[in-house]
């Protein structure tokens, strides 16, 4: 299946908020979401980032493009963005859940929490719970997890790495926990009736700034090494994209399925359906997932 940006949609009068949108998978989704005409909010950790997205971007783009500080390391900044949604659109139509952080040394959010887990899952999860209730009639959440997620385990004796830590299960843990959470939604909406639709999807392996801040982060020289001569295996970020905008846009689109590239390994090519993690289809998992992040960013929120 060649899909590609050309096959979008109209997206004219649809609101999509995209996170992490100022570089890599998040450029490139905004890039292709605005050019089909829809309203796309920027969010990124600062409106510094937000606003120089939006410049780069205008020129390519007949949609609106709204700036949107929104910090996922710090659920106060989830709570306040979502807030602002409400107050100044109140509807939306699309959420991709696509920023993240790779295999940092351990480091905490601002409740505390280790921050891969807290911004990869907790941000995500706080942000699309509060915003659950202004999508839409058959609106989507895409959930952009990994090829990670097949090696991930969900720690629950240790799910902070305060015991040990390992920056690559820790990473993961945490993209394992964005599959799992998308399948455990359109569970949760198809019981209550819901039209709106939950899926997951991974980007292969693609050229972001994930990669480089990775090594400068940890001055893993056999690390940078390893992406020099992984390189020819990589594709670009707007190839890896698509699985993700495919997700969000197609018609055809499959519930309760892994979106990917269709190549060998499912490392680089056009979208196609993937093979599900096992461990994400484990109801019980599932579960005390979903339990556990409600008390997380309920706790940290007060509510």
């Amino acid at each position: 299946m060649r899909w590609t940006c050309i096959d979008i949609p109209d997206q004219s009068d649809r609101i999509a908020l995209i996170t992490g949108a100022n570089s890599g998978l998040g450029l490139e989704s905004a890039r292709a979401l605005a050019a089909k005409g829809a309203t796309v909010l920027l969010a990124c950790r600062s409106l510094e980032r937000a606003a120089a997205c939006r410049q780069k971007l205008q020129p390519d783009c007949r949609g609106e493009l709204v700036p949107l500080e929104l910090d996922l390391a710090d659920l106060k900044s989830v709570q306040r963005g979502a807030h602002q949604v409400a107050d100044q659109l109140g509807r939306l139509d699309l959420l991709i859940n696509n920023a993240g952080v790779m295999a940092p040394p351990r480091q905490l959010s601002a409740q505390g929490h280790e921050l891969q887990f807290a911004v990869n899952h907790l941000g995500h999860f706080a942000l699309t719970q509060q915003l659950l209730p202004l999508l839409q009639p058959e609106g989507r959440v895409v959930y952009v997890s990994s090829g990670a997620a097949y090696f991930g385990r969900i720690s629950f004796d240790d799910l902070q790495g305060e015991r040990r830590y390992d920056a690559w299960a820790a990473y993961a843990q945490s993209k394992l926990a964005n599959l799992i959470t998308a399948l455990e939604l359109q569970e949760r909406l198809e019981a209550t009736g819901s039209s709106v639709r939950s899926i997951a999807a991974h980007p292969g392996l693609a050229r972001t700034n994930l990669q480089p801040t990775s090594v400068a982060a940890r001055g893993s020289r056999l690390e940078a090494l390893a992406y020099r001569l992984m390189d020819p295996l990589f594709q670009s970020a707007a190839m890896g994209a698509l699985p993700q905008l495919y997700a969000a846009t197609a018609a055809d689109v499959e519930l309760n399925t892994f979106y990917g590239p269709g190549g060998l390994g499912n490392m680089k090519g056009y979208p196609s359906t993937c093979r599900m993690a096992p461990a994400a289809r484990d109801a019980a998992t599932r579960e005390r997932l979903w339990q556990v992040s409600e008390e997380l960013t309920g706790n940290a929120l007060g509510s």
